[in-house]
């Protein structure tokens, strides 16, 4: 099937994983992989959005990920810092906008500022839509979702009988988003690990053996390619 004529999805959602494998196969350090996918990121949200991919959610930074050596993740956060500030430029020069999901109350106020300047300067562009996730767990999404339900409940701005799924998604951090029709997970390993759990219900899984720093556009396509060999079933209504 030719790129041309393939169903694109509108949202993929992407694990980025093996960094620090692909590293180590080069003799390398973990942090210089994690470096080298970083670098990834802004080709693969290039090549998805000339493929006509609208949504592009990449998780970069786990609730879990604060268990690492303390090297590594002080490494992390200061390569993700740097990758929001430098996304300003490069947001506005591809018309992207960008926005942060996960539990932002854990991060540092520097780190949060960033934040906010890049989602300020990217808010009113229309091309890809790019959503990073940092410091985020799907479980833990769903439980400050369900927190900020209760204070609602609580302060009798809506009632419980009235409380359905379409209401419950106003309090996740996807809230305006569509759900992810692809999920992709890269270097092999096949589980979700705690990612968008609510938004994934009726998503198509994709593994590849591939790791993250050698994902390309070929990669990609092959990703698209078996997301179109399936049948679309909701509700058992194919």
């Amino acid at each position: 099937m030719q790129e041309n004529e393939l169903r694109i999805p509108n949202h993929i959602a992407i694990i980025l994983d093996g960094n620090g494998r692909w590293a180590k196969k080069r003799l390398m350090p973990r942090n210089y992989g994690h470096t080298q996918g970083s670098k990834n990121v802004e080709k693969i949200c290039e090549i998805a959005y000339k493929m006509g991919i609208k949504y592009l959610t990449f998780y970069a930074f786990s609730t879990e990920n604060w268990k690492r050596p303390s090297e590594e993740v002080e490494a992390l956060m200061k390569l993700l810092k740097s990758y929001l500030e430098t996304s300003i430029k490069t947001s506005t020069k591809n018309n992207m906008r960008v926005r942060i999901i996960g539990d932002k109350s854990k991060l540092k106020d520097e780190f949060v500022n960033s934040i906010k300047a890049l989602e300020e300067a990217s808010r009113n562009n229309t091309g890809l839509n790019l959503q990073v996730a940092i410091n985020y767990g799907g479980r833990d999404e769903i439980i400050r979702a369900m927190k900020a339900v209760a204070l609602d409940v609580k302060l009798n701005n809506i009632e419980i009988d009235h409380i359905d799924e379409k209401i419950f998604e106003k309090y996740l951090d996807t809230f305006d988003i569509p759900d992810p029709d692809l999920v992709i997970r890269t270097s092999g390993e096949q589980r979700l690990s705690n990612y968008l759990l609510w938004q994934t219900a009726y998503s198509e899984l994709y593994f590849t053996d591939v790791l993250w720093p050698d994902f390309n556009k070929w990669e990609l396509t092959k990703a698209v390619e078996y997301y179109n060999s399936r049948t679309r079933k909701f509700g058992g209504i194919s």
